[in-house]
């Protein structure tokens, strides 16, 4: 597969046009032609931000065109999402636009390129775009660093945070959470205790700094308490070892367990069948 990687927007648009190329290159298209990005990586628009926008392109028009890639029947959308809503709310029936031909990873990179540039991808959205990118079109990480423009680690982190629970990944979609307390509740081991501790962040307005120091005493106490259960189980494997003469294990859950008693032979077993009172 052909990966422009790196390029971004300058795959598709030249960084140097002359007033006759830019003419050509740009067409009036009907919207009724055109068809929503079916790769978009954004999903949530703010109303606010989109009224902004209509009032804007009312006042001064469409100063930067859209980019469509030819499909069936007409074209889809590739850059300019925002735009394209904008245009079609207020009745306009033609939008101009700049016809490239690309295929579906160089359309989603793009998308996903121009949405990060402008900042307008929540941490969620630009997640499960690079998770698109890696399971659709095989990139790796590394390709996907080089693509955005982001270091390998916060790709890696901004993916991490499709491993928390569907209800935290709304929380940070809709602002509860910030990325920097997603980064922390991670630390904790059990979709429970992450669940917990996130409604524990927003009810008491906690800082990413506060969030990290109550996260770290909690995993430290929990260490502590597990050390000193494995200490007081290693003694009493010891003590039941020294009784029997034998290797024992015990095996300790929440609620139940159990012990194992080892033996290397039929009279092995009969002499720690006859030290418990067995036979």
């Amino acid at each position: 597969m052909d990966k422009k990687l790196g390029k971004g927007l300058s795959a598709l648009i030249p960084k140097k046009m002359s007033a006759s190329e830019s003419f050509e290159a740009v067409s009036k298209i009907k919207i009724e032609k055109i068809k929503p990005n079916r790769s978009q990586p954004r999903k949530k628009f703010d109303s606010e931000k989109l009224n902004e926008l209509k009032n804007s392109i009312k006042e001064k028009g469409i100063i930067q065109p859209v980019i469509v890639r030819t499909a069936q029947d007409g074209y889809e959308l590739i850059v300019g999402e925002r735009r394209f809503r904008a245009v079609k709310e207020l009745g306009f029936t033609e939008i101009p636009a700049i016809v490239k031909e690309v295929n579906d990873a160089d359309s989603l990179e793009l998308s996903l390129i121009e949405n990060i540039q402008r900042e307008e991808l929540n941490p969620i959205e630009e997640a499960n775009a690079y998770k698109e990118l890696m399971e659709k079109f095989s990139f790796s990480q590394d390709e996907i660093s080089k693509a955005v423009g982001k270091d390998k680690s916060t790709v890696s982190n901004t993916l991490r945070l499709l491993t928390l629970p569907q209800l935290l990944q709304d929380y940070i979609s809709d602002v509860l959470l910030t990325i920097g307390h997603a980064k922390a509740i991670l630390a904790l081991p059990t979709e429970r205790s992450r669940i917990r501790f996130s409604k524990r962040i927003m009810k008491n307005s906690l800082s990413v700094r506060q969030a990290e120091e109550l996260i770290k005493q909690r995993l430290q106490k929990t260490h502590k308490k597990r050390a000193d259960k494995d200490a007081h189980l290693a003694r009493i494997e010891e003590d039941l070892q020294h009784h029997l003469g034998t290797r024992v294990r015990v095996i300790h859950g929440k609620k139940r367990g159990r012990i194992e008693i080892f033996y290397y032979s039929n009279e092995d077993l009969d002499r720690i069948l006859d030290k418990i009172g067995a036979k």
